[in-house]
């Protein structure tokens, strides 16, 4: 069980303060500037670099709201995708693009959610324009995945998420800590989403945030790994050895999972986060297999989606769900069909 530990005291170096005051104005210039599509947009980011939990709390989120039956989709970046532009990914019926064109979680969340759209493009803005014009019918409710630091977007309703094992990340922006925005930029979120395999109360992290400028509700959100699946349908017998494979920011939490289950693990091979695994990594994999004596590949459900068809091997994942709590779903539906009616 996670604890969630007394947030640091707000660092008072100069690089620290000088990085902040910068984060701060740039907040400033868009908040008189973001542009703002004609239906309801939750965002969904974090403060941190990386490994929160956040793609299967967006799976989650657009799944529930797609189950309440409003047409919905979500906008991405793209993270490291090679693709240029505006790109439709799905229509809600499986990803039409690879990931090297779209990037890795925006298939992810396209195979993971039929009945939601994906667009991808640097400016989420013009995706969500896109979206209106290209799908038919319209979505009335986009996701902004990785949404809180993309502020050229107005959101209606903004979701901070903070894993439960590193809540904090030190307290400190690059380069000397592991944030991307200081604690203080808290203050814009309308609600702190607790992530992680943790039975803690949400609102321990909201209590947390409030020295530094948050006033919101905390919800926790659970994090539930599932027993491993075979790309090609079924689960790994028993007993299967396997090779793990990660390229994800916090593989450490990958590779506790995988021992929960009945398996022996040979080896390990970790690479950089969104590691789109070139020809040399595609050789080292199959050489580990190999010498391993492996009967299995065994990734993450990220990287499955680059290695699909790529490998002459079986392989499998470990799926991932976020199960946030009931008092979520009831604040998230209060305030989602607020800025319905007033959008109108």
């Amino acid at each position: 069980m996670s604890t969630v530990l007394p947030p640091p005291t707000p660092s008072r170096s100069p690089w620290q303060m000088l990085y902040g005051a910068v984060h701060s104005l740039r907040w400033r210039w868009y908040a008189r500037r973001s542009k703002r599509l004609p239906r309801p947009v939750v965002s969904v980011g974090n403060l941190h670099w990386g490994g929160t939990g956040k793609t299967p709390l967006v799976a989650s989120i657009a799944g529930h709201v797609r189950d309440r039956g409003l047409r919905t989709a979500i906008l991405s970046r793209g993270y490291r995708s090679r693709g240029r532009g505006v790109r439709l990914v799905s229509t809600g019926e499986g990803p039409l693009l690879g990931p090297k064109v779209a990037g890795d979680e925006p298939v992810l969340l396209a195979g993971l959610l039929p009945g939601v759209s994906v667009v991808v493009g640097p400016d989420r803005f013009e995706a969500g324009r896109h979206a209106l014009e290209r799908l038919e019918p319209p979505p009335e409710v986009f996701i902004l995945d990785d949404g809180f630091s993309h502020l050229g977007l107005f959101r209606d309703i903004d979701l901070l998420a903070f894993p439960s094992d590193d809540p904090f990340a030190g307290g400190r922006l690059l380069p000397g800590g592991r944030l991307r925005e200081p604690l203080s930029a808290a203050r814009r979120a309308d609600a702190v989403v607790l992530t992680g395999e943790t039975e803690m109360s949400g609102g321990e992290i909201a209590e947390a945030l409030r020295g530094f400028g948050f006033e919101g509700p905390g919800f926790s959100a659970p994090t539930r790994v599932e027993a491993p699946r075979l790309a090609a349908g079924g689960a790994p017998p028993d007993g299967s050895r396997v090779l793990l494979v990660a390229a994800i920011a916090r593989p450490r939490r990958f590779l506790e999972a995988a021992r929960r289950f009945e398996l022996e693990i040979t080896e390990t091979l970790t690479f950089p986060d969104h590691h789109d695994y070139p020809s040399s990594s595609l050789t080292s994999i199959e050489e580990a297999f190999e010498d391993s004596g492996a009967d299995i590949v065994l990734t993450t459900t990220k990287d499955e989606v680059k290695l699909l068809g790529r490998l002459d091997i079986p392989l499998a994942s470990l799926p991932v769900r976020a199960e946030p709590e009931d008092s979520f779903w009831s604040w998230l539906d209060r305030r989602l069909d607020q800025q319905i009616a007033a959008i109108g």
